[in-house]
Protein backbone atom coordinates (compact mmCIF):
# COMPACT_ATOMS: atom_id res chain seq x y z
CA UNK A 1 0.00 0.00 0.00
CA UNK A 2 2.71 2.30 0.97
CA UNK A 3 4.86 1.91 -2.22
CA UNK A 4 1.78 2.59 -4.52
CA UNK A 5 0.64 5.96 -2.48
CA UNK A 6 4.19 7.02 -3.00
CA UNK A 7 3.66 6.06 -7.02
CA UNK A 8 0.78 8.13 -6.77
CA UNK A 9 2.33 11.01 -5.00
CA UNK A 10 5.23 11.12 -7.30
CA UNK A 11 2.96 11.31 -10.22
CA UNK A 12 1.24 14.18 -8.81
CA UNK A 13 4.63 16.49 -8.23
CA UNK A 14 5.71 16.03 -11.94
CA UNK A 15 1.74 16.62 -12.83
CA UNK A 16 2.08 20.06 -10.40
CA UNK A 17 5.74 20.75 -12.21
CA UNK A 18 4.66 20.46 -15.46
CA UNK A 19 1.21 22.44 -15.06
CA UNK A 20 3.10 25.43 -13.64
CA UNK A 21 5.59 25.66 -16.27
CA UNK A 22 2.62 25.53 -19.12
CA UNK A 23 0.87 28.07 -17.31
CA UNK A 24 3.78 30.38 -17.25
CA UNK A 25 4.81 30.39 -20.73
CA UNK A 26 0.89 30.16 -21.61
CA UNK A 27 0.62 33.72 -20.14
CA UNK A 28 3.26 35.21 -22.00
CA UNK A 29 2.43 34.22 -25.31
CA UNK A 30 -0.73 35.46 -25.37
CA UNK A 31 -1.64 38.95 -26.98
CA UNK A 32 -1.54 42.03 -25.31
CA UNK A 33 0.34 43.57 -23.17
CA UNK A 34 -0.53 43.58 -19.51
CA UNK A 35 1.23 46.77 -18.28
CA UNK A 36 -1.06 48.50 -20.90
CA UNK A 37 -4.15 46.45 -19.44
CA UNK A 38 -3.25 48.25 -15.73
CA UNK A 39 -2.71 51.41 -16.27
CA UNK A 40 -4.65 52.07 -19.14
CA UNK A 41 -3.91 53.05 -22.87
CA UNK A 42 -3.35 57.02 -21.69
CA UNK A 43 0.10 55.80 -19.76
CA UNK A 44 3.34 57.08 -21.10
CA UNK A 45 5.83 54.83 -22.07
CA UNK A 46 8.02 56.11 -18.83
CA UNK A 47 5.21 54.70 -16.39
CA UNK A 48 4.92 51.48 -18.45
CA UNK A 49 8.50 50.96 -18.04
CA UNK A 50 8.22 51.44 -14.34
CA UNK A 51 5.33 49.72 -13.95
CA UNK A 52 7.22 46.48 -15.71
CA UNK A 53 10.71 47.11 -13.56
CA UNK A 54 8.69 46.51 -10.21
CA UNK A 55 6.18 43.62 -11.57
CA UNK A 56 9.38 41.84 -12.89
CA UNK A 57 8.22 42.16 -16.17
CA UNK A 58 11.49 43.41 -17.60
CA UNK A 59 13.29 40.47 -16.86
CA UNK A 60 14.65 37.48 -18.75
CA UNK A 61 12.23 34.87 -19.52
CA UNK A 62 13.85 32.40 -17.52
CA UNK A 63 14.60 34.89 -14.50
CA UNK A 64 10.50 35.64 -14.86
CA UNK A 65 10.19 31.37 -14.89
CA UNK A 66 12.54 30.71 -11.69
CA UNK A 67 10.85 33.68 -10.27
CA UNK A 68 7.74 32.04 -10.54
CA UNK A 69 8.33 28.79 -9.55
CA UNK A 70 10.13 29.86 -6.11
CA UNK A 71 6.84 32.08 -5.67
CA UNK A 72 4.24 29.22 -5.99
CA UNK A 73 6.38 26.69 -3.83
CA UNK A 74 5.91 29.21 -1.10
CA UNK A 75 2.63 29.54 -1.98
CA UNK A 76 3.05 33.55 -2.71
CA UNK A 77 0.81 34.32 -5.75
CA UNK A 78 2.14 38.17 -5.98
CA UNK A 79 -0.14 40.88 -6.10
CA UNK A 80 -3.29 41.88 -8.79
CA UNK A 81 -1.92 44.13 -11.74
CA UNK A 82 -5.19 45.73 -11.65
CA UNK A 83 -5.87 46.28 -8.30
CA UNK A 84 -2.90 45.68 -6.11
CA UNK A 85 -4.16 43.40 -3.49
CA UNK A 86 -2.84 40.64 -2.55
CA UNK A 87 -3.75 37.42 -4.47
CA UNK A 88 -4.17 34.85 -1.86
CA UNK A 89 -6.67 37.31 0.28
CA UNK A 90 -8.40 37.21 -2.96
CA UNK A 91 -8.34 33.82 -2.97
CA UNK A 92 -9.74 33.35 0.18
CA UNK A 93 -12.56 35.37 -0.69
CA UNK A 94 -13.97 33.55 -3.77
CA UNK A 95 -12.83 29.74 -3.55
CA UNK A 96 -15.08 29.04 -0.31
CA UNK A 97 -18.05 29.80 -2.92
CA UNK A 98 -16.72 27.32 -5.54
CA UNK A 99 -16.00 24.29 -2.70
CA UNK A 100 -19.69 25.03 -1.74
CA UNK A 101 -21.08 24.18 -5.33
CA UNK A 102 -18.66 21.53 -5.83
CA UNK A 103 -19.87 19.46 -2.87
CA UNK A 104 -22.99 20.38 -3.03
CA UNK A 105 -23.38 19.47 -6.71
CA UNK A 106 -21.54 16.38 -5.79
CA UNK A 107 -24.20 15.21 -2.88
CA UNK A 108 -26.96 16.34 -5.48
CA UNK A 109 -25.42 14.11 -8.36
CA UNK A 110 -24.37 11.04 -6.01
CA UNK A 111 -27.87 10.62 -3.86
CA UNK A 112 -29.92 10.81 -6.86
CA UNK A 113 -28.03 9.17 -9.73
CA UNK A 114 -26.79 6.26 -7.85
CA UNK A 115 -29.97 4.86 -6.45
CA UNK A 116 -31.45 5.78 -9.75
CA UNK A 117 -28.85 3.04 -11.55
CA UNK A 118 -29.31 1.08 -9.22
CA UNK A 119 -33.22 0.77 -9.44
CA UNK A 120 -33.12 0.70 -13.15
CA UNK A 121 -30.33 -2.34 -13.32
CA UNK A 122 -32.29 -4.52 -10.83
CA UNK A 123 -35.10 -3.78 -13.02
CA UNK A 124 -34.14 -4.05 -16.32
CA UNK A 125 -36.80 -4.06 -19.04
CA UNK A 126 -39.57 -2.55 -16.87
CA UNK A 127 -41.10 0.62 -16.21
CA UNK A 128 -38.60 2.12 -13.84
CA UNK A 129 -35.82 0.89 -16.13
CA UNK A 130 -37.29 3.40 -18.90
CA UNK A 131 -38.11 6.12 -16.74
CA UNK A 132 -34.66 6.46 -15.46
CA UNK A 133 -32.75 6.11 -19.13
CA UNK A 134 -35.10 8.70 -20.57
CA UNK A 135 -33.93 11.20 -17.95
CA UNK A 136 -30.39 10.44 -17.62
CA UNK A 137 -30.57 10.81 -22.07
CA UNK A 138 -32.90 13.80 -20.93
CA UNK A 139 -30.15 15.06 -18.39
CA UNK A 140 -27.26 14.33 -21.07
CA UNK A 141 -28.80 16.60 -24.03
CA UNK A 142 -29.70 19.73 -21.80
CA UNK A 143 -26.16 22.31 -21.40
CA UNK A 144 -25.67 23.27 -17.84
CA UNK A 145 -26.10 26.87 -18.48
CA UNK A 146 -29.50 26.04 -20.27
CA UNK A 147 -30.53 24.14 -17.64
CA UNK A 148 -29.28 26.90 -14.88
CA UNK A 149 -31.08 29.70 -16.81
CA UNK A 150 -34.56 27.56 -17.08
CA UNK A 151 -34.15 27.23 -13.35
CA UNK A 152 -33.41 30.33 -12.61
CA UNK A 153 -35.99 31.97 -14.96
CA UNK A 154 -38.87 29.69 -13.26
CA UNK A 155 -37.62 29.52 -9.84
CA UNK A 156 -36.20 32.82 -9.02
CA UNK A 157 -37.76 35.21 -11.56
CA UNK A 158 -41.36 33.84 -11.63
CA UNK A 159 -41.65 32.29 -8.48
CA UNK A 160 -39.19 34.41 -6.23
CA UNK A 161 -38.65 31.19 -4.31
CA UNK A 162 -34.41 31.64 -4.71
CA UNK A 163 -32.36 34.86 -5.27
CA UNK A 164 -31.56 35.73 -9.23
CA UNK A 165 -27.70 36.41 -8.29
CA UNK A 166 -24.96 37.02 -5.65
CA UNK A 167 -23.95 34.37 -3.42
CA UNK A 168 -24.88 35.43 -0.14
CA UNK A 169 -23.22 36.89 2.96
CA UNK A 170 -24.91 34.87 6.05
CA UNK A 171 -25.08 31.04 6.35
CA UNK A 172 -28.96 30.98 5.69
CA UNK A 173 -28.05 33.27 2.72
CA UNK A 174 -25.67 31.09 1.20
CA UNK A 175 -27.35 27.82 1.51
CA UNK A 176 -30.37 29.39 -0.01
CA UNK A 177 -28.34 31.05 -2.86
CA UNK A 178 -26.70 27.45 -3.70
CA UNK A 179 -29.50 25.18 -4.07
CA UNK A 180 -30.01 26.39 -7.72
CA UNK A 181 -26.67 26.76 -8.55
CA UNK A 182 -26.47 22.79 -7.02
CA UNK A 183 -29.02 21.15 -9.16
CA UNK A 184 -28.27 22.87 -11.97
CA UNK A 185 -24.88 21.16 -11.85
CA UNK A 186 -25.80 17.91 -9.57
CA UNK A 187 -29.11 17.07 -12.13
CA UNK A 188 -26.22 16.65 -14.87
CA UNK A 189 -24.29 14.94 -12.95
CA UNK A 190 -26.69 12.34 -11.90
CA UNK A 191 -27.49 11.28 -15.21
CA UNK A 192 -24.30 10.54 -16.06
CA UNK A 193 -24.32 8.77 -12.87
CA UNK A 194 -27.26 6.61 -13.14
CA UNK A 195 -26.08 5.72 -16.60
CA UNK A 196 -22.49 4.53 -15.15
CA UNK A 197 -24.02 3.08 -12.16
CA UNK A 198 -26.42 0.78 -14.32
CA UNK A 199 -24.16 -0.69 -16.97
CA UNK A 200 -21.58 -1.69 -14.07
CA UNK A 201 -24.22 -3.01 -11.85
CA UNK A 202 -25.53 -5.08 -15.21
CA UNK A 203 -22.38 -6.06 -16.03
CA UNK A 204 -21.05 -7.45 -12.23
CA UNK A 205 -24.44 -9.47 -12.14
CA UNK A 206 -22.97 -11.45 -14.74
CA UNK A 207 -20.01 -12.43 -13.13
CA UNK A 208 -19.54 -16.27 -11.67
CA UNK A 209 -19.34 -15.07 -8.05
CA UNK A 210 -22.64 -13.11 -8.21
CA UNK A 211 -24.60 -16.30 -9.89
CA UNK A 212 -22.93 -18.53 -7.50
CA UNK A 213 -24.28 -16.81 -4.29
CA UNK A 214 -27.67 -16.51 -6.12
CA UNK A 215 -27.76 -20.74 -6.49
CA UNK A 216 -26.62 -20.63 -2.66
CA UNK A 217 -30.20 -18.88 -1.97
CA UNK A 218 -28.41 -15.32 -1.28
CA UNK A 219 -31.71 -13.26 -0.82
CA UNK A 220 -31.71 -10.39 -3.96
CA UNK A 221 -31.00 -7.63 -1.33
CA UNK A 222 -27.56 -9.67 -0.01
CA UNK A 223 -26.54 -10.06 -3.87
CA UNK A 224 -26.75 -7.06 -4.93
CA UNK A 225 -25.54 -5.26 -2.28
CA UNK A 226 -22.66 -7.01 -0.51
CA UNK A 227 -21.36 -9.15 -3.40
CA UNK A 228 -21.87 -7.25 -6.81
CA UNK A 229 -22.30 -3.37 -5.82
CA UNK A 230 -19.04 -3.08 -4.21
CA UNK A 231 -17.11 -3.79 -7.55
CA UNK A 232 -19.59 -1.99 -9.44
CA UNK A 233 -18.86 0.84 -7.82
CA UNK A 234 -14.75 0.81 -9.34
CA UNK A 235 -16.24 2.60 -12.48
CA UNK A 236 -18.44 4.44 -10.68
CA UNK A 237 -15.58 6.14 -8.63
CA UNK A 238 -13.69 6.82 -11.64
CA UNK A 239 -16.38 8.79 -13.41
CA UNK A 240 -16.92 10.76 -9.96
CA UNK A 241 -13.69 11.70 -10.06
CA UNK A 242 -13.91 12.57 -13.94
CA UNK A 243 -17.12 14.37 -13.45
CA UNK A 244 -15.93 16.66 -10.09
CA UNK A 245 -13.03 17.90 -13.01
CA UNK A 246 -16.04 18.78 -15.19
CA UNK A 247 -17.91 20.48 -12.40
CA UNK A 248 -14.82 22.42 -11.78
CA UNK A 249 -15.18 23.72 -15.06
CA UNK A 250 -18.29 24.22 -15.65
CA UNK A 251 -18.66 26.45 -12.49
CA UNK A 252 -17.60 28.51 -14.65
CA UNK A 253 -20.56 28.85 -16.68
CA UNK A 254 -22.73 28.47 -13.83
CA UNK A 255 -21.30 31.29 -11.41
CA UNK A 256 -21.99 33.64 -15.04
CA UNK A 257 -25.06 32.16 -15.18
CA UNK A 258 -26.35 33.07 -11.53
CA UNK A 259 -23.66 35.71 -11.24
CA UNK A 260 -22.28 33.87 -8.53
CA UNK A 261 -19.00 34.50 -7.36
CA UNK A 262 -16.36 32.02 -7.48
CA UNK A 263 -13.02 30.59 -9.17
CA UNK A 264 -14.19 30.74 -12.50
CA UNK A 265 -15.58 34.09 -12.32
CA UNK A 266 -12.39 34.98 -10.90
CA UNK A 267 -10.17 33.34 -13.47
CA UNK A 268 -12.22 35.31 -16.51
CA UNK A 269 -11.85 38.36 -14.64
CA UNK A 270 -8.05 38.08 -14.58
CA UNK A 271 -8.35 36.61 -18.15
CA UNK A 272 -9.98 39.82 -19.89
CA UNK A 273 -7.77 42.52 -17.83
CA UNK A 274 -4.67 40.36 -18.80
CA UNK A 275 -3.95 40.28 -15.04
CA UNK A 276 -0.98 37.71 -14.81
CA UNK A 277 -1.09 37.09 -11.25
CA UNK A 278 -4.41 36.46 -10.86
CA UNK A 279 -4.62 34.22 -13.67
CA UNK A 280 -1.50 32.26 -12.84
CA UNK A 281 -2.95 31.61 -9.77
CA UNK A 282 -6.61 30.43 -10.84
CA UNK A 283 -5.09 28.24 -13.21
CA UNK A 284 -2.37 26.76 -10.31
CA UNK A 285 -5.39 26.30 -7.97
CA UNK A 286 -7.34 24.64 -10.86
CA UNK A 287 -4.78 22.26 -11.29
CA UNK A 288 -4.33 21.51 -7.78
CA UNK A 289 -8.04 20.38 -7.51
CA UNK A 290 -7.27 18.21 -10.23
CA UNK A 291 -4.31 16.42 -8.86
CA UNK A 292 -5.84 16.22 -5.52
CA UNK A 293 -8.84 15.00 -6.99
CA UNK A 294 -7.14 12.27 -8.90
CA UNK A 295 -5.04 11.34 -6.41
CA UNK A 296 -8.19 10.87 -4.14
CA UNK A 297 -9.45 8.49 -6.49
CA UNK A 298 -6.57 6.48 -7.23
CA UNK A 299 -6.34 5.83 -2.90
CA UNK A 300 -10.14 5.07 -3.39
CA UNK A 301 -9.85 2.83 -5.94
CA UNK A 302 -7.58 0.71 -3.45
CA UNK A 303 -9.76 0.76 -0.60
CA UNK A 304 -12.68 -0.43 -2.48
CA UNK A 305 -10.46 -3.28 -4.74
CA UNK A 306 -7.34 -4.55 -2.55
CA UNK A 307 -6.08 -6.01 -5.87
CA UNK A 308 -5.07 -2.76 -6.54
CA UNK A 309 -3.25 -1.71 -3.44
CA UNK A 310 -1.35 -5.33 -3.74
CA UNK A 311 -0.26 -4.92 -7.14
CA UNK A 312 1.37 -0.77 -6.10
CA UNK A 313 0.48 0.36 -9.37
Amino acid sequence: MLRYVLNRAGDAVLTVALVLTLVFFAMRVLPGDPAVAALGDQATSEQLAAFRGAMGLDAPLAVQYVHFLFDMLRFDFGRSFRTGQPIVGLLMAVLPYTIQLTIAALLVGAVIGIPAGIISATRRGRLPDYLSRGLSLLGFCIPEFYLGALLLIVFALRLDLFPIMGGGSTVVEKLHALVLPAVTLGLVMAAFTARLTRSSLLEVLKRDYVRTARARGAPARVVIWRHALRNALIPVVTGFGIYILSMLSGSISIELVFSRPGLGSFLVSGILARDYPVVQAGLVVFAFFVVVVNLSMDLLYAVIDPRIRAGGH
